[in-house]
């Protein structure tokens, strides 16, 4: 079986990438790397993932069901990771600006945002995004 690329756009495999986040067995060093682990996340439907790596304070209640919602509406298609703010490894907080390329019912769209992460306990964590019109 081939190696699957992994869908963050980073070229490595996903077994290299993204999936040893997912899985746990890795942290995302920097703010950039956990923005594509999310992106990932979401296009294998690994929605504990995407609550584990939001911001305590910032998670709602019905956090879980919403990415969830949007991982099952949505086919993303492409990632592009426009540019990064600090959010290094020995960074308290980062911003990166991306598009991500999707599908939903039919309609090929892209999303636009600027994120906001920062550290938590020591763990990059999402905090919110500004989303631009494109």
């Amino acid at each position: 079986m081939p190696t699957q690329n992994c869908p963050c756009e980073s070229a490595q495999p996903y077994t290299q990438c993204c999936e040893p986040l997912h899985r746990g067995h890795a942290k995302a060093p920097t703010a950039e790397a956990l923005m594509r682990s999310r992106y990932s996340a979401y296009v294998k439907g690994e929605i504990d993932y995407l609550v584990a790596t939001t911001l305590p304070a910032v998670r709602t209640t019905n956090l879980w069901v919403d990415y969830d919602s949007t991982a099952k509406t949505i086919d993303w298609i492409g990632l592009e990771v426009l540019r990064v703010q600090q959010g290094g490894p020995n960074d308290k907080v980062g911003k990166v600006e991306f598009r991500a390329n999707y599908l939903q019912s039919s309609e090929k769209t892209i999303h636009h945002e600027l994120s906001r992460f920062r550290r938590y306990r020591g763990d990059w964590c999402y905090v919110d995004g500004v989303v631009s019109d494109e």
